[in-house]
């Protein structure tokens, strides 16, 4: 039965966004500082400590956001990057302002490739908690092969939902290329 599947495309013909996430403030030194005061219980109903620090580190935390969200000059990468999956790999992508040209004109480049791992180099996803990610509900995804970290990615907001896409993409990506490679050639 050959029948085509709306929005979906074989990684052979080309490569397909399934989904982008951003990370949270939480991939930030000051980001986990803010998020372990932000969590604190101590109090009453909604006078506890944590809410007051919370309302003080608003300024803060638009500064983290829109950091966070600034492109990369010169390619450091520090900020601007977020992730992608396709039906083929996992990327971590930056903004980033070159300047080039004659007239040195700078030049926005919205999702430089900065690396990728293929989705048949990983058998596992775990998803590590620092200190701070919690109260962001955030995390890193660690890709791992037989056991031996291959590829992360920094406090990925929500990991859960991304960890299950990744997982359900690479068992596509993996199950057709055995399937393919079962197949036999006809000339």
């Amino acid at each position: 039965m050959k029948q085509a599947i709306a929005g979906v495309s074989p990684s052979e013909v080309s490569e397909v966004n399934v989904m982008e996430v951003w990370p949270s403030i939480a991939m930030f030194t000051l980001g986990r500082l803010m998020g372990r005061l932000f969590a604190i219980k101590a109090g009453i109903y909604i006078f506890r400590v944590g809410n007051f620090c919370a309302l003080a580190g608003i300024p803060f935390a638009l500064a983290l956001y829109f950091f966070r969200l600034a492109p990369s000059f010169f390619g450091a990468p520090v900020h601007g990057g977020f992730y992608r999956l396709t039906n083929r790999r996992v990327i971590v992508l930056r903004n980033e302002i070159k300047f080039s040209g004659p007239a040195i004109l700078p030049k926005f480049i919205f999702g430089a490739e900065v690396k990728s791992v293929e989705l048949d180099r990983f058998d596992a996803i775990d998803i590590e908690r620092l200190p701070g990610h919690h109260w962001y509900d955030a995390g890193d995804l660690v890709f791992r092969r037989d056991g031996v970290e291959t590829f992360r990615l920094a406090a990925v907001s929500r990991p859960e939902p991304f960890r299950h896409t990744c997982l359900k993409s690479h068992g596509s990506y993996v199950g057709i290329k055995k399937a393919l490679a079962r197949q036999p050639v006809h000339a």
